[in-house]
């Protein structure tokens, strides 16, 4: 009697398994990456790429895809840096610059993540507006509130894994553009092509653009989330030191820093896309309110009753959830900076007893924040002047990252290739221009 053979394993079993495997070791390298991809689109974002496609039609959707590269580019050398040196933006500075020139990179960082902070409040008390008919103040301040506790009591890797279905809200984007019927031909173009006006609104909005997605917060964070990342996977001590194992993972980051940021430009992508389909095309061409951004998603509901509270509900969820996502890594970004240039204890992973100083500036700078939307100044306006100063905040900025990516004696031979040292060099001279282009045209107005 012959001895039955085992039931041969399902090939279609074996390969969901390989399909599952695949998938794990995938979304285990993504890491602060993708956490800063999309704290990318915060509400300053969604608020400048909505007015940006109320005002300009599809003239601006060009500009997603011509930042993918530059955007890589920057983030990449930013995480560069922290990976090899094993310390942050600021410490880097701290070791290999002039005093000065770290006091001025600490103080554009410091300054222009307070004024966002205190935008994105403004945002999310104005998107709890549309949902609940209570007081600016109480969501401002309760929001500050939220904020502060979840960062400092809770470790910031823990509640943003809930954060992040929130932002899934950003889906209603192009899920809206699709549903619309759309000139195909006339879009790709529209992307293909650059058009170029140069008049001050232009230079205004562009700046605010590039401003909103390469921004000074998202270089800080990223080069010392890299360093936390390290140190989470043992390769560096937490007293310092240069990194274990930096080739390996100089891998694995280069492929989380490239899905963050293309993520974050599809984003950028379908809000200009969806703004200029439904805002542009009827005539609203400057978004005053939270209510007005919030009419771009209006299609999208249009089958349900009451489908304008709907759509009100879809984007105060995302301007929720992205500015909740978005202001710690504000706030973190700032406080490692002062941190590492007064030597102070740093880190997410300290406790707050042992990090005093770090979890100060968190706090500091988002209560100023907070108070920034008690001085009159619109939350959508505030929004879009956030991502102009952005802008311009982070032309010197880019020109110290610059250096930093040739720099021999820094980075050894992990120093930026040719390609990234010509990207990044053309991303600053890029928002450069748009800056100086802005204030020659607001000077030339007067004159």
């Amino acid at each position: 009697m012959t001895t039955p053979l085992p039931f041969p394993r399902s090939r279609k079993n074996q390969s969901v398994k390989k399909e599952s495997v695949r998938w794990k070791r995938f979304r285990n390298i993504l890491g602060p990456g993708i956490v800063t991809g999309a704290a990318d689109d915060d509400p300053s974002g969604i608020a400048t790429y909505s007015q940006t496609g109320a005002q300009f039609g599809f003239g601006m959707l060009w500009t997603a895809l011509y930042q993918i590269p530059l955007l890589i580019a920057v983030q990449e050398t930013c995480a560069r840096i922290g990976a090899v040196t094993g310390k942050g933006l600021a410490g880097v500075i701290k070791e290999h610059y002039s005093r000065k020139i770290l006091i001025g990179a600490v103080l554009l960082v410091v300054t222009a993540n307070t004024v966002n902070i205190g935008a994105d409040l403004g945002a999310i008390a104005a998107a709890a507006q549309l949902v609940l008919p209570l007081p600016f103040a109480f969501f401002a301040v309760l929001a500050a509130v939220v904020i502060l506790l979840l960062e400092v009591l809770v470790p910031y890797k823990t509640y943003v894994k809930f954060l992040k279905w929130l932002t899934l809200a950003l889906l209603a984007y192009p899920v809206t553009a699709l549903l619309v019927p759309q000139p195909w031909g006339e879009i790709f173009r529209a992307t293909l092509l650059p058009h170029l006006t140069f008049d001050f609104s232009w230079l205004f909005i562009i700046t605010g653009v590039f401003g909103t997605t390469i921004s000074p917060y998202m270089f800080f964070w990223q080069a010392s989330g890299e360093v936390e990342e390290e140190i989470a996977q043992h390769r560096l001590s937490q007293k310092g030191g240069r990194p274990r194992g930096v080739a390996s993972f100089l891998r694995t980051m280069r492929t989380d820093t490239a899905v963050g940021m293309i993520v974050a430009e599809l984003a950028q992508w379908f809000i200009l896309l969806t703004a200029a389909s439904v805002l542009f095309r009827n005539g609203i061409t400057n978004i005053t309110t939270a209510a007005d951004a919030a009419q771009a998603l209006e299609p999208l509901v249009q089958s349900f009753p009451h489908a304008g509270q709907i759509a009100r509900s879809l984007f105060a969820i995302g301007i929720i959830g992205l500015g909740m996502l978005g202001i710690p890594v504000l706030a973190g970004s700032a406080a490692y900076a002062l941190s590492e240039a007064f030597g102070w204890k740093e880190g997410l992973y300290q406790k707050f007893s042992k990090a005093k100083g770090f979890y100060g500036v968190i706090i500091v700078s988002t209560l100023i924040g907070l108070l920034l939307n008690f001085i009159g100044i619109d939350p959508i306006k505030a929004l879009v002047f956030t991502a102009v100063f952005n802008g311009v905040a982070s032309v010197p900025l880019l020109f110290l990252l610059a250096k930093m990516n040739a720099h021999p004696t820094l980075l050894g031979p992990y120093r930026g290739g040719r390609l990234s040292r010509m990207l990044v060099w053309l991303t600053f001279g890029i928002m450069a221009l748009a800056a100086f282009g802005m204030f020659y045209a607001l000077v030339s107005r007067f004159f």
